[in-house]
């Protein structure tokens, strides 16, 4: 796989493809919508279902776990029965577990509802991904995978904000209704938009026997290896310093949550101009610039974070930290996206996997790191890991000519 040479236009088969892109780009809006919209309303759901809020953080802890674990399951039945199928279906399984939750009368229930739509979510995100590399051929898969992430991003970008709002006027089942309305309703737009279209007709599924072989071949390329190593350490290191964000500011007297809440949100607004800029980069710094390039900026910022600096300056760190973020693991969607033509979404799928239990695992290490060495050699060990995985991936996984 050869992308060092990328064309400067858009690819003529990526313009015919915008329409349908968009509707993906939907999908993936409202599935991560519903990730992260119950977090500013936990103290409701403490006080009104009578546990902790230790133990209602664990439903957010529900979700995130079942999104990562869920992903190979739900990408080998996508390679089997079609992914279009696949992702409209968890798009309203998720719809479903939303407007469950919000009759939810017990805290078990509710945390029922909330792994129902971990499952839904989980099977949305890597099938969205699979889904645009079967639509757009290799040399514009790079732009056409960004126009999916900005759905994603807008959605995390969105769904905190919209929990916090909806909650003080309609309460914590207001935001769980509101989020399953929405959420079916897409499903329904997004299916009835893609019916009978290149989308349906691209994501057929085969059998058993064909899913198999495409396991074989995934796991017989050494580059499979690299890519879910090289993405596990890139989850440690850049989301497992999330949560100590509010604490480090804590350390500066900014006791304001909302703030964290505007410093992280810089990450997600650095991923936006991304997407707006990527047209520009690919073909002037070369998909090895992109590695290389993006894992140096996260370094430099996870150094900068170390320094203390006020809010704002920390909220213009993040924005670059999402710029490097998502310069480094475009790339690495890209690559996944091609280990294996015949089990794409499995291969997608898994690379996601291991992404999101690298940010399970990040905040553990970053807090033994921080208790046990201090905050800036933490930082600064996490800076080296991540510059070094977009060097390493730069070297192993790109192909010269």
């Amino acid at each position: 796989m050869n992308m060092t040479k990328p064309a400067r236009n858009l690819d003529p088969a990526l313009q015919s493809m915008m329409p349908v892109l968009y509707l993906i780009a939907t999908a993936s809006f409202a599935a991560n919508l519903s990730v992260r919209a119950i977090d500013p309303v936990l103290p409701h759901i403490a006080d009104d279902l009578a546990v902790s809020i230790a133990e209602a953080a664990g439903l957010s802890a529900a979700l995130a776990f079942t999104f990562a674990i869920v992903q190979p399951i739900v990408g080998a039945v996508a390679d089997l029965i079609g992914k279009a199928r696949v992702m409209i279906t968890c798009l309203g399984l998720l719809g479903i577990g939303s407007i469950l939750g919000a009759f939810a009368d017990s805290f078990p229930l509710l945390l029922a509802t909330r792994v129902l739509c971990g499952i839904g979510a989980g099977g949305v995100f890597p099938v969205t991904l699979s889904l645009t590399s079967d639509l757009v051929p290799i040399a514009a898969r790079q732009i056409a995978i960004s126009r999916v992430l900005a759905g994603a991003m807008i959605g995390n970008i969105l769904g905190s904000t919209l929990g916090g709002v909806v909650g003080d006027l309609l309460g914590w089942r207001g935001v769980l209704m509101l989020l399953g309305v929405l959420t079916t309703a897409a499903s329904i737009a997004v299916g009835i938009g893609l019916r009978g279209g290149p989308a349906t007709a691209s994501a057929v599924g085969g059998d058993f026997a064909t899913l198999k072989h495409g396991y074989r071949i995934l796991f017989a390329n050494p580059r499979t290896k690299i890519c879910f190593s090289v993405v596990f350490v890139e989850g440690c290191c850049v989301f497992g310093v999330f949560p100590f964000v509010a604490s480090f500011l804590f350390e500066l007297g900014e006791t304001r949550l909302s703030i964290a809440g505007i410093v992280i949100a810089g990450f997600a607004l650095g991923g936006l101009l991304y997407t707006a800029s990527v047209t520009r980069l690919l073909p002037a710094i070369g998909v090895r610039g992109l590695m290389i390039g993006g894992g140096a900026l996260l370094g430099i910022q996870l150094v900068v974070l170390g320094l203390g600096l006020p809010w704002q300056a920390q909220m213009a760190s993040f924005v670059v930290m999402g710029l490097g973020f998502y310069m480094l693991h475009g790339c690495m969607q890209v690559f996944a996206s091609e280990l294996s033509v015949e089990a794409r979404a499995t291969s997608l799928a898994l690379h996601s996997c291991f992404f999101f239990l690298g940010q399970t695992a990040g905040p553990i290490l970053y807090g033994l790191g921080i208790s046990h060495l201090g905050k800036m050699p933490t930082l600064a060990l996490a800076a080296i890991a991540v510059t070094l995985v977009g060097i390493i991936g730069a070297t192993l996984l790109v192909k010269r000519d």
